[in-house]
């Protein structure tokens, strides 16, 4: 009986341990999604490059976007400010699989820690 309620805490720990480092990666992937533009603040996502790709595709090659911070900030030139948070999304997203990716791969709390 002794066993069974120490494996149910090891579970239970580790389970715990997982769910907040998981939480902590999230919140660095997050970080690392913001892009700085001109004095401007910009949180990457897929409908933000969505939208400047469409903005693209319809021939526009400047416009006023909505920061983060509710601005109007002028981008000069779409293609290259799609390039590059087409690149801090890329990096970002990567380096949150390979983390998470470690995390999965290990199985006890002390690993788990040791990353």
């Amino acid at each position: 009986m002794e066993d069974q309620l120490q494996k149910a805490f090891d579970i239970a720990n580790y389970t715990t341990t997982l769910a907040g480092l998981k939480r902590v990666l999230f919140e660095e992937y997050k970080q690392q999604t913001v892009y700085f533009y001109n004095g401007a603040t910009f949180k990457v996502s897929r409908e933000l490059i969505n939208f400047v790709k469409t903005l693209i595709d319809l021939k526009q090659t400047d416009a006023v976007l909505i920061d983060d911070n509710n601005l109007p900030v002028d981008i000069a030139d779409l293609r290259k400010f799609l390039e590059n948070i087409l690149n801090v999304y890329t990096l970002a997203v990567n380096e949150f699989q390979t983390k998470y990716n470690a995390l999965r791969s290990n199985r006890s709390v002390e690993r788990l820690i040791d990353l």
